[in-house]
């Protein structure tokens, strides 16, 4: 049987016309699921674009992607596309072709869910995840089972017809070209492949930073296709060192120079190992340093806060922000749990490479609360339900200053068992535990406890609630039982011994969702957060504050004077307290410095923007280009945290002095 398919095609290109052929299939699929997913998102789509130029800017990204993953075939096929390698080289386009197309379909149908979750196409999210695969494995098929068998079953079906069409087109596909007419036409192949490739006649090939055509990161990721979009994202991790440096460059003297403006309580005289010292004499003295707890609740953004304009699902959490100091205006660094536990317990701040959490070079020897308080004779404990390899955590807090992890592994008979692990009653019963026997030490300690129930697919135990949705295993049920928990841990502390010589603080990690038309949707990292316990009043922080503030002003309430690197605020200095403020805000690629109502954004192979930002109608309006003073301080503050882990100069300062001070 010949194959009528492409026969002035084959004619034309011999051996290579069958590559072409699969390549026409791939931006077919290709262009079919971008039209799909348009049409999805029509409304943000047209706002910003026309789906003309999506499907026109879009094809280029797939000529790109479909010429990566073919090219293999164009390298060999001048040594199997003659008489005696033809058998061999119609079953390596075979299986190379059904491989490829499995992948590229795969992809696309697990868009959706991922946009509908991240409001993003897959990028390094979808990486990381895979590193933890019976985690997700039991998040996938108790949150989003349906979609999970639809996708599986229509990847699999749509890859069998691909490859009954690929089986069509070799049918009866013959040798028709000498093997010195192959060789003669294979430069010419292959440098059609490096321009598809590259996409670019330029000195640097295109990237998915050039289809950023829009204010919305969202419909910018729709311009490309998700295998080049997590293709990228694996190879930017071999590169995250220098990951920030996509912003743009600046010397090391000019970013401490630009830190200094804005921190002035840093030391002046920068140490050679620690250019961020800070010297900090705790405003608050204390004859006994307090214990310090601290609570990391998963994905408890604003917008589950009536007090911070939210829905009101927690109003446990609402009863106790007149108990201690309450933060009005407090923004998470970036939208997954190590950027929080990062921002919390390092004070590090955020870069577009993954958190310091999962960095090779910030395992053992990295500055943490933790390893800071161990010098003060505290004992630190990490207190979680699920297992505590996931994200690296145990590594990174036994490497950096913790004595004890406590996990699942360590609750016997919880009353329930999720796919996260036990439910955040649990994780609290067994915290106050470890708390009560701690204090009985009579030594004193640091527990840092982080929540899990609040996480899809969103389990909790029957009948401590009553639901706000109909259904159980929502979003909004899950917020409001893990509230019911926290309320239930801080009622019992108050009337625990250990609540008079503890400071508390509440904090989420990120929000639940963060997504928009925005270059960075600012209002998706406003976070609530409080401290209290102990002799705290009450007080509302109205001050722009960044997580990253939070362990500074920690240190003064318990009463702790010491080194450090940590940049941020001090808030229990009436100075510090009383300045505008300001927050820094990793969304993707993208970062953001909030400043008062000013923002500064930075994009990679753009200019930096600069907007206002409206707190109370959470609207951002975007301007001209930034200044030079504004993009030099927020570059400044994206290159810093790259540099500092690069150079392994954010670890610890010998408080002796301190102590013999004393």
């Amino acid at each position: 049987m010949q194959n009528h398919a492409f026969p002035y095609f084959q004619r034309l290109l011999g051996p290579y016309s069958i590559i072409f052929q699969v390549i026409f299939l791939s931006i077919v699929i290709l262009g079919l699921s971008r039209i799909g997913l348009s049409l999805w998102q029509w409304d943000r789509v047209t706002e910003v674009t026309s789906l003309a130029t999506m499907l026109i800017y879009g094809l280029r990204a797939d000529l790109i992607i479909s010429g990566m993953l073919f090219s293999p075939l164009v390298l060999i096929a001048p040594f199997l596309s003659n008489r005696q390698g033809w058998r061999l080289w119609k079953y390596l386009i075979f299986v190379w072709a059904i491989i490829c197309f499995f992948l590229l379909i795969f992809m696309e149908l697990a868009t959706p869910t991922f946009i509908a979750e991240y409001d993003l196409r897959p990028n390094r999210l979808f990486i990381e995840y895979l590193q933890y695969p019976s985690e997700v494995s039991a998040m996938l098929w108790n949150g989003f089972r349906w979609p999970l068998i639809i996708g599986v079953s229509l990847t699999l079906a749509l890859t069998f017809w691909s490859a009954k069409k690929t089986q069509h087109w070799l049918q009866g596909y013959q040798p028709q070209w000498s093997v010195l007419k192959t060789i003669i036409v294979w430069p010419l192949v292959l440098l059609l492949f490096v321009v598809l490739i590259r996409s670019s006649f330029t000195h640097r090939p295109a990237n998915p930073a050039l289809f950023a055509r829009t204010a919305d990161p969202m419909v910018n990721s729709l311009y490309i296709n998700s295998t080049w979009s997590v293709y990228f994202a694996l190879y930017n991790l071999k590169h995250e060192t220098k990951s920030s440096a996509q912003y743009g460059e600046m010397s090391e003297q000019a970013i401490t120079d630009n830190i200094a403006k804005l921190y002035p309580w840093l030391h002046p005289d920068y140490q050679a190992s620690i250019p961020t010292l800070h010297r900090q004499q705790a405003s608050i003295y204390r004859e006994k340093p307090l214990n310090l707890v601290i609570v990391l609740e998963e994905s408890l953004g604003a917008e589950f806060v009536a007090s911070l304009g939210g829905e009101a699902l927690t109003p446990h959490l609402e009863e106790l922000k007149d108990d201690g100091w309450w933060f009005e205006q407090l923004y998470a660094t970036g939208t997954r749990s190590v950027r929080g536990i990062e921002a919390v317990i390092t004070g590090f701040p955020p870069t577009p490479a993954r958190s310091v959490v999962k960095l090779s070079l910030a395992q053992q020897n990295f500055f943490t609360l933790a390893s800071l308080l161990k010098q003060f004779n505290y004992h630190t404990e990490f207190v979680y339900g699920g297992e505590s390899h996931f994200d690296n955590m145990a590594s990174f807090f036994i490497g950096n200053g913790f004595d004890s992890v406590i996990d699942e592994r360590d609750f016997k008979k919880p009353v329930f068992m999720g796919s996260w692990g036990a439910s955040d009653g649990d994780l609290f019963n067994k915290a106050h535990e470890r708390i009560t026997e701690l204090h009985k030490s009579n030594k004193p300690f640091l527990s840092f406890i982080f929540s899990s129930s609040n996480h899809s697919p969103y389990e909790y135990p029957d009948g401590v609630i009553a639901p706000v949705d109909t259904e159980k295993n929502t979003r909004n049920n899950a917020v409001l039982y893990s509230d019911h928990a926290l309320g239930q841990f801080i009622e019992q502390a108050k009337n625990s011994p250990y609540w008079k010589d503890t400071v508390f603080l509440i904090v989420a990690d990120h929000t639940s969702h963060a997504g928009g038309d925005s270059l960075v949707p600012i209002k998706d990292f406003h976070i609530p957060g409080l401290i209290l316990g102990a002799d705290i009043e009450a007080k509302s922080v109205s001050t722009i504050a960044s997580q990253i503030d939070l362990a500074p002003t920690l240190l003064s309430l318990i009463g702790v004077s010491s080194s450090h690197p940590m940049i941020g605020r001090d808030l229990t200095v009436p100075e510090q307290f009383q300045a505008p403020g300001r927050a820094l805000m990793q969304f993707s690629d993208n970062f953001a410095l909030l400043q008062g109502d000013n923002v500064t954004i930075l994009q990679p192979g753009h200019a930096a923007v600069t907007g206002l930002y409206d707190n109370k109608t959470a609207l951002l309006s975007l301007g001209g280009e930034a200044d030079k003073e504004q993009q030099a301080t927020a570059l400044a503050h994206s290159l810093l945290p790259a540099w500092l882990y690069s150079k392994q100069k954010y670890h610890n300062v010998d408080v002796t002095p301190l102590l013999n001070r004393h």
